[in-house]
């Protein structure tokens, strides 16, 4: 009898991630990358244009329901995502985004193309 635990290996090797993570995959492996939350309806079609950006480059999400910004914020902080984009009338006008980082305290608003070069070297930085 031939024996060949190839799947044992991939589970055995999704545990000792899960373990090692607690939880809180790296960027370059987290399936909750970025959600973009729109403060308002006023700034819900900017979160969509932001939405297909960060689409078009690799990640994805937006919150787009009716919510308080108070509750998709929380609600993101629990589903674990690397990073909230939030965007309100502020960011419409300068057409940038307010980052929250997952386990920090300091917000940042960057522009479209720094959040994605930033992205894009926290994924190279693990390659």
């Amino acid at each position: 009898m031939i024996h060949r635990a190839i799947l044992g290996s991939v589970e055995r090797m999704f545990a000792i991630l899960l373990e090692h993570y607690k939880g809180k995959w790296p960027f370059w492996l987290s399936p909750r990358q970025a959600i973009v939350c729109p403060l308002s309806n006023e700034s819900q079609a900017y979160g969509q244009e932001v939405k297909e950006l960060i689409d078009a480059a690799g990640y994805y999400d937006i919150d787009s329901s009716d919510r308080t910004i108070q509750k998709k914020v929380r609600e993101a902080q629990l589903a674990q995502y690397n990073y909230i984009l939030v965007v309100g009338k502020e960011e419409v006008k300068t057409k940038q985004v307010s980052v929250r980082v997952r386990d920090k305290q300091e917000h940042s608003v960057k522009s479209i193309p720094e959040l994605l070069k930033h992205f894009k070297d926290e994924t190279d930085a693990f390659h």
